[in-house]
């Protein structure tokens, strides 16, 4: 029977192969179910899972499977109790905090996810796995929900996608990562026809006479894999940022989702950044122009990050609204 004395020691028993013996996935969804349902669970609402709701199997893993093989050892292993038809949660593991349960999540999901690419030869199996540090960031970052669709991980599976396959050169890099749904998932492997080599091409691509593709390189204060930051050369306000992917693309619209991502995570990045540096910093605007009638001057695509500050103007009512004169008081 598992004791463990520590969060850590948990998180180790059920990531490792030796802890949570697994000869299929019923065990990492059965606990999943436990804990989605606020710490108790029946056995139709476990088999309800593992059928994924397919009335006619529910009665079949019910009386077949839920108890006689995960739910038996789940108990033996002191992660889950057993009274009647009901599991609850047991142990450490029921006096976890929500951030912790997430955790918990999180590689429950991962081992699911792995157990299920193992089985597939068209799978990523082959490949280094995403990080459970590197899963709770995305989907801390999706909100637990598909970034195509929406749904949340409470009404089904959510998987960590790579945007550009390992297969085909993506990495595990935060910003070609995302939160997809198994529906969403599914289907965009069967639609998506990437040219993925054209696409790779494509992120080396600059423009000679493009302000944005020969930056000087003292003046980038920040950078990831697709994207560089440097302070405006005519700023709106101090400290007043441009987000810029590095491939020369004209508008926020021609960026790729892994760009998108990449995007986010470095203006995240500066906005803190700037707080640390200036504790006067009280707010942002965020801005894209995007074509000449929207004020675009250097078609590199580049989003500002404006900071604002207490009695920076007049009357801040309306923000962004601004830029057409008298739109913004309302």
């Amino acid at each position: 029977m598992l004791n463990p004395d520590s969060f850590d020691a948990l998180l180790e028993f059920l990531s490792s192969k030796s802890g949570l013996r697994m000869s299929h996935i019923y065990k990492p969804v059965m606990l999943l179910t436990v804990i989605r349902s606020g710490g108790v669970a029946t056995k139709r609402q476990i088999a309800e899972q593992f059928v994924l709701n397919d009335a006619q199997q529910v009665d079949y893993y019910c009386t077949k499977i839920v108890h006689p093989m995960p739910g038996k050892r789940l108990v033996r292993d002191g992660l889950l109790e057993k009274h009647g038809d009901t599991y609850q949660l047991a142990g450490l593991i029921s006096k976890l905090t929500p951030q912790q349960m997430t955790e918990v999540e999180v590689v429950l999901e991962g081992r699911i996810t792995s157990y299920l690419e193992g089985r597939n030869p068209f799978g990523d199996s082959n490949h280094d796995a995403v990080a459970g540090s590197t899963r709770y960031e995305v989907l801390r970052r999706a909100g637990s929900r598909c970034e195509l669709c929406g749904v949340s991980s409470q009404d089904i599976q959510i998987d960590v996608d790579h945007i550009t396959p390992r297969a085909k050169g993506g990495t595990n890099d935060l910003s070609n990562l995302q939160a997809l749904c198994r529906t969403c998932n599914a289907q965009k492997r069967d639609r998506d026809d990437t040219d993925f080599h054209a696409l790779h091409a494509a992120y080396d691509e600059r423009a000679d006479d493009c302000l944005f593709c020969g930056v000087n390189s003292d003046r980038i204060v920040a950078s990831n894999g697709l994207v560089y930051a440097i302070r405006d050369g005519f700023p709106v306000t101090e400290h007043h940022t441009l987000i810029i992917p590095k491939r020369h693309v004209a508008e926020y619209f021609d960026l790729t989702q892994a760009e998108i991502n990449a995007a986010n995570r470095l203006l995240i990045e500066q906005k803190e950044a700037i707080q640390e540096l200036d504790t006067s910093v009280a707010g942002f605007n965020i801005g894209v122009n995007c074509g000449e009638d929207a004020g675009q001057t250097i078609f590199h695509c580049h989003i500002h990050l404006i900071p604002r500050r207490s009695g920076d103007v007049e009357s801040p009512r309306g923000g962004v609204r601004h830029i057409i004169p008298g739109k913004g008081s309302y």
